[in-house]
C-alpha cells in the first residue's frame, strides 16, 4: 500500500532506531538466563529523567481525577486557569505582562507545539532556518509542512555559538521561519542573550517568524539562560515554548505551552482545535499547581545535575573518553572517543556497537543532524552510582578495542 512524500522523508527517527537496539538487547539479556557476562540495560539515551515532580503537582492531579469533568473533552475555553496561572509566571519568571486570553497556548509537549507551528506558518517550499545540530522535531515539523530547510552550522571552535552573518541579506529575505532553541539541545550549551537578541533583530529586518524553543530555561548550570520574553520586541516576530517536561520532572505527563505573539498564537491554536484537544484538567491542575507552589522547584534540581555531570565527566575521562564540560543541566555531548575515530565509525555505529557489547544505550549525533555526527549524547538521567558504572563498563569495552 502506498504511503505519503513526507512520511518517507521522516524517516524512523533516532529515538525510534535507539528503541529498536534497546528491544533487542533486552530480549537477548532476558534469554541470557543469568549469564555473567550480559549487564543489565542502561538507558542513557532519553532525557527522561529519574528525579520526582514535586508532590503539590502530583496531589493537585489526585484531587482532580474523581471531578467528572477531568474525564471530558477539554476546549480551549476550559485551560483559562492554566493560562492564566502561566500568565503570571512569566510575570515573576520575566517581569513580562502577558495576556492569558490571547497570548498563551496549552501545549501536549513543547514537541507537539514546535512540530505543528510549521503547518500554521508555512505554506509547501516556504524555507525555515534550523541551527545544525537540532531537535529531530524541529526538522521534522519542516517535512510535515514541506517546508525547505536551511542549515546553519554550529561550530564548537565557536562555543556552539550561532553566526547569522554566515546567510546573505537576500537569503535571510528568502527565509519564513527561524527556529532556535538555547539552552540547547543537544550540544547542552546555554547560550547567551545576545545570540537571541541578534536573531530577533534578523527576524524584524526580515519579516521572519521567529520560534524559540525553551523547555530547558531554567536548568543553565552557567549563567542565565536566554529568553525570548526577555527581548522587548517578542510581540512583533515570536512564539516561545516551555515544558513541565524538565523543570519539574514532568515528561510523561506531556505538558508544555507557548506564549507568543497574538496571531502566532491564534494560528497555532487553530491548527490545534483540528489536530487534538486540550489535556485533561487534572493534568492542568497539576501544572497550575508546579507554577503556583513549586516554583522553586528546578532551581533544586541543578545540584543534582551538577554532581551528575561533573562525576560522569570524571569517570569518562578516567577512561581516556576527553570531555567538555557543558553549561546546561541533562547532558554530555561529546566527541567520539579516539579509539572509535581510529576504527572509522559512524556516531551510529559506535552506539549500536557499545550498546550490543555493554547494555548502555546512547544517543547518536547523526540522529540530531548533518552538524552532529562524530559526536553523541549522553543523558544524565541516572543516580550518580548508575553513571560511574556505565563509565566503567564503557571504559573496559573501549579499552578492549
Amino acid at each position: 500500500m502506498p504511503i505519503s512524500d513526507r512520511l518517507s522523508r521522516l524517516g524512523s527517527g533516532v529515538f525510534a532506531r535507539n528503541d529498536q537496539g534497546k528491544v533487542r538487547y533486552r530480549q537477548r539479556f532476558a534469554g541470557a538466563a543469568g549469564e555473567c557476562s550480559m549487564a543489565p540495560l542502561l538507558d542513557l539515551s532519553l532525557g527522561s529523567t529519574d528525579l520526582q515532580p514535586p508532590a503539590a503537582a502530583i496531589a493537585a492531579m489526585e484531587a482532580s481525577l474523581a471531578q467528572p469533568s477531568s474525564a471530558a473533552y477539554c476546549m480551549h475555553g476550559g485551560t483559562l486557569p492554566f493560562r492564566q496561572a502561566v500568565a503570571a509566571w512569566a510575570g515573576r519568571r520575566f517581569g513580562v505582562i502577558v495576556n492569558p486570553q490571547t497570548e498563551v497556548l496549552l501545549l501536549v509537549g513543547s514537541q507537539e507545539g514546535t512540530a505543528h507551528l510549521p503547518l500554521a506558518v508555512l505554506n509547501p517550499g516556504d524555507r525555515a532556518l534550523l541551527l545544525d545540530p537540532y531537535y529531530p522535531s524541529h526538522m521534522g515539523g519542516l517535512h510535515l509542512a514541506s517546508a525547505e530547510p536551511v542549515l546553519l552550522p554550529l561550530e564548537a571552535s565557536a562555543s556552539w555559538r550561532p553566526n547569522f552573518e554566515a546567510l546573505s541579506p537576500s537569503q535571510w529575505d528568502d527565509i519564513s521561519l527561524m527556529v532556535l532553541g538555547f539552552p540547547h539541545n543537544p550540544t547542552a550549551t546555554t547560550g547567551d542573550q545576545a545570540w537571541l537578541d541578534a536573531a530577533v533583530a534578523k527576524a524584524l529586518n526580515h519579516s521572519i517568524v521567529l520560534a524559540h524553543d525553551n523547555p530547558y530555561v531554567d536548568l543553565a548550570l552557567d549563567g542565565e539562560a536566554p529568553a525570548l520574553l526577555r527581548n522587548p520586541h517578542w510581540r512583533e516576530c515570536g512564539i516561545e515554548f516551555f515544558s513541565f517536561s524538565k523543570s519539574w520532572c514532568l515528561g510523561g505527563y506531556r505538558l508544555a505551552f507557548a506564549i507568543g505573539a497574538e496571531w502566532l498564537i491564534t494560528a497555532l491554536r487553530q491548527l490545534k482545535g483540528v489536530v487534538d484537544f486540550n489535556q485533561s484538567l487534572a493534568l492542568q491542575a497539576g501544572a497550575i499547581a508546579a507554577l503556583e507552589q513549586a516554583s522553586e522547584w528546578p532551581e533544586q534540581l541543578k545540584a543534582t545535575y551538577r554532581e551528575r555531570r561533573d562525576r560522569m565527566a570524571q569517570a569518562l575521562e578516567s577512561h581516556g573518553w576527553p570531555v567538555r564540560l557543558p553549561s546546561m543541566a541533562l547532558y554530555l555531548w561529546l566527541e567520539l572517543p579516539p579509539h572509535a575515530k581510529r576504527l572509522g565509525w559512524s556516531s551510529e555505529e559506535f552506539c549500536a556497537a557499545l550498546l550490543e557489547a555493554t547494555g548502555v544505550a546512547i544517543t547518536p549525533g547523526n540522529g540530531f543532524g548533518p552538524g552532529g555526527e562524530g559526536w553523541v549524547r549522553v543523558a544524565l538521567v541516572h543516580p550518580v552510582e548508575e553513571l560511574e558504572a556505565a563509565a566503567g563498563r564503557i571504559g573496559s569495552w573501549l579499552a578492549r578495542l
